[in-house]
């Protein structure tokens, strides 16, 4: 008997005698059910058809499952793992789960379909605004590996969702204050009819007995907008007050408790105007601001949680015989060798021991391309492995790894504050200070010519003048732009550097690893006998089979080497290939096997090095480090800005020469000590000029530490990147060249808002004081302001 039909949706047996069918990638398929017609009709019609292209086979039947999947999978029966996300409650279990691969309704329905039709289900909810499952199940029988295996049967991949304390911290807090925003903008709609009708162009007809009521109807609703809505500003002053630092939050607490104080008491005498709409509309606005600036920093947060959350719980551990077992990340030590099978992320810095493979490390430095990875070469924890499988030696865990640093760096850099945005502090606190002062006279002296309206005018003072937008004008375009820069692979690592980058008038370049990639490449084959150029690659590549020297990797990957390899460091290789003894390396070394003269180098440009047998030399080989394909663009840019361009570089070949004249850089020094390079910048300094140092070696350090800015390449030693201020992730000096125009303007933007904000306040108080701004107007002024300076800054975040 044949086995039955899988359905093309779900994997289940298609019964016989079935006609549910779709038509799906061009061909008509046999469905289970009309449950999974429906949902292949909805994916088809939604444009969603490319799930069932991309689709891995596992979503069709289990049993092509990936052979490390069930290891993964099982390690979720462990009861220390299901400690921090599994409920037991007597003989049910409860847990949440994030499910990937929903795109519609109909997604959600075949979930809680199949999984309450399991054995030991008591409950399946899917909420799918956050595509969150909710199961409650018996352990005993259903393991839930075994729960996770029946969702993937279906085509979703279920993770145990457990939410980080920051993340949930910072989503309440943005959930608080959308709904303060929303109170005080429904309470304030009510309040402003409310108040309206007793203003004297509208209360014509209005009764004494419903003026009273009106006043209390609009205390009664501007009351939780002072105490729920803005009860953070009376928190901040009361705190401020302690500390002796005055900020914003002591300006808008005096405006909005005396607004409400003097509200209360016309409510309860009768007379005056309330202002209680005033009191609404600086709560509505202010809060909205503020709310505004808060997500523009947390598009830079939500990169560093993204970065933190890379690494894999589990990963699977290589013993003595080869045998691989899946362990915990936290179980792994320095040293293990780890199996990373395609698709999966690296769980720790390391070494590739076996196998080839691309890594894609868009992630972590915004080259979107995967990147070649082989025997010998290092790879980071976090990236993921796209080809092949690879044999990783653990080098570095946790905190030591790449992409902690990172992490730390990015830290420091948020933490860091410039100054410019310490002086737009402390202009504003004096601003603060003189506006307190000001207000105080400005109510003695109302207090002479007109007592009743004294408190009113000091009041729109006191709202109008408020220095919001003052205080938002630096931080918010800082932040906003810190983050831009982030996502194009430049990862600043001290505050000072967007606004540093303006007053540079010097450039300072290394030439290997930063204007070159910094690896030697074949650029050049040059037969010498009867035979061709691929014959003689074939037999340098298997004589540097297994070499771990730089020059090996030029050569590719070869499946077999030679035998009897032995090395004469400086000199060359020397190998047995089919009875056949062969060198390669410097020309007199290879010479010396044949007995024959020692060669002329053919020509100066690059690194010559000779292939021979006994018989005598085979072909010339010549390796050569290639220039970065973005260089001339990042000198181009220098140029434009008129900045003076300086090559120091150790080599002391003639490649200096020849990298500088292919760039048109004019002063290029090359053979230079760390000393000798500190010292180039030291005289460029007692000259007077801005320096801007960008390497990668050890011996940029002392150049990198003692620039006004400097920029480390992200393939530079741990010690350069230290010593810098920012880390060039991607590698791509193009970055640099679009961080020179994030600079500009991010500058332009501070100074727009420093100016808007300024000349606000300044036009706005003589105004206020002369009475001719009512606190309703004061209130949406001051709002507008700090709104504007707000939505300006998000305009960095646009490339």
């Amino acid at each position: 008997m044949s086995n039955p039909l899988p359905c093309y949706h779900c994997g289940l047996p298609v019964p016989a005698g079935s006609r549910f069918e779709a038509r799906v990638l061009g061909e008509t398929r046999a469905l289970c059910c009309p449950g999974c017609q429906a949902v292949a009709e909805a994916i088809v019609a939604g444009g969603l058809e490319s799930y069932y292209r991309h689709r891995s086979d596992s979503a069709i039947n289990p049993q092509t499952l990936p052979k490390a999947l069930p290891d993964e999978l099982e390690l979720y029966d462990r009861g220390e793992v299901q400690q921090g996300f599994v409920l037991h409650e007597g003989e049910l279990s409860e847990t949440c789960l994030l499910i990937e691969g929903i795109s519609c309704a109909a997604c959600g329905w075949l979930i809680e379909k199949h999984l309450r039709a399991l054995p030991g289900v008591a409950q399946a909810t899917l909420n799918l605004s956050n595509q969150r499952l909710q199961v409650r199940w018996a352990d005993s029988q259903l393991p839930l590996s075994q729960l996770l295996k029946e969702l993937r049967r279906i085509g979703y991949a279920g993770h145990p969702w457990q939410a980080d304390e920051a993340s949930t911290r910072l989503a309440e807090e943005n959930r608080k204050s959308l709904r303060q925003i929303g109170v005080a903008g429904l309470l304030w709609m009510q309040v402003m009819m409310a108040t309206m009708a007793t203003w004297p162009e509208f209360n014509i007809d209005l009764s004494a007995e419903l003026d009273t009521i009106l006043r209390w109807v609009s205390l009664f609703l501007t009351t939780p907008i002072v105490f729920y809505c803005c009860g953070q500003f009376f928190r901040g002053a009361l705190r401020d007050l302690r500390t002796r630092h005055l900020t914003m939050d002591v300006s808008v607490s005096l405006a909005i408790g005396g607004a409400y104080v003097a509200g209360i008491w016309s409510t309860i005498s009768g007379n005056g105007e309330l202002y209680f709409d005033a009191v609404g509309m600086f709560a509505l606005f202010l809060l909205a601001g503020r709310y505004l600036e808060r997500r523009a920093r947390e598009r830079t947060a939500a990169a560093t949680a993204q970065l933190v959350n890379l690494l894999p719980a589990s990963c699977l551990r290589l013993d003595n015989n080869e045998h691989s077992e899946r362990i915990l990340l936290r179980d792994l030590q320095v040293g293990d060798r780890v199996l990373v099978p395609p698709g999966a992320l690296l769980p720790a810095d390391g070494r590739v021991l076996a196998g080839h493979s691309s890594i894609d490390e868009s992630l972590l430095t915004g080259e979107y391309l995967p990147l070649p990875r082989g025997a010998g070469d290092q790879v980071t924890a976090g990236t993921l492995n796209v080809e092949g499988p690879l044999t990783v030696e653990v080098q570095a865990l946790g905190a030591n790894t790449r992409l902690s640093a990172i992490v730390r760096l990015l830290e420091r850099a948020q933490s860091d504050k410039p100054r410019i945005a310490e002086l737009a502090d402390r202009v504003a606190q004096w601003f603060l200070v003189i506006v307190l002062g000001v207000a105080t006279l400005v109510g003695l002296v109302w207090w002479q010519i007109d007592a009743d309206r004294a408190f009113w005018i000091v009041l729109s003072l006191l709202v109008a003048t408020c220095p919001c937008a003052l205080s938002l004008a630096t931080p918010t375009a800082l932040t906003t732009a810190t983050g831009s820069l982030h996502k194009l692979g430049l990862l600043l690592t001290r505050g000072h550097v967007l606004e540093g980058l303006r007053q540079i008038d010097t450039v300072i370049v290394d030439k290997t690893g930063t204007l070159t990639e910094g690896r030697l490449t074949l650029t050049n084959i040059q037969p010498l006998r009867a035979i061709d150029a691929d014959s003689c690659l074939a037999l340098a590549a298997a004589l540097e089979h297994g070499s771990e020297h730089p020059i090996a990797r030029a050569f590719g990957h070869c499946e077999q080497g030679a035998q009897q390899i032995t090395s004469t460091p400086g000199q060359g290789l020397q190998g047995l290939i089919d009875s056949r003894t062969l060198r390669i390396g410097q020309p007199a070394y290879v010479a010396a096997l044949s007995g024959q003269p020692t060669p002329i180098i053919p020509g100066s440009q690059g690194q010559w090095l000779l292939l021979g047998d006994e018989q005598g030399p085979l072909a010339w080989f010549v390796l050569d480090d290639r220039l970065r394909e973005d260089a001339g663009e990042l000198i181009s840019a220098c140029r434009a800005q008129g900045w003076q361009i300086v090559l120091l570089s150790g080599d002391t070949s003639p490649m200096v020469a020849e990298v500088a004249r292919q760039l048109g850089i004019d002063d290029a020094r090359g053979g230079l000590t760390p000393d000798a390079k500190l010292a180039v910048l030291q005289q460029l300094h007692q000259e007077g000029h801005r320096v801007l140092m960008l390497g990668d070696g050890v011996n940029d350090v002392p150049v990198l530490a003692g620039a006004d800015i400097s920029v480390a390449m992200g393939s530079a030693t741990d010690l350069a990147k230290t010593s810098a201020d920012a880390i060039l992730l991607s590698n791509k000096l193009s970055s640099l060249v679009q961080a020179f125009a994030m600079a500009r303007r991010t500058r332009r933007i501070i100074v727009e808002n420093l100016a808007w904000a300024s000349l606000y306040n300044g036009l706005v108080l003589p105004f206020a004081a002369l009475g001719w701004v009512t606190p309703l107007w004061a209130a949406f002024g001051m709002s507008v302001s700090s709104l504007l300076v707000v939505l300006n800054a998000l305009r960095l975040a646009r490339p």
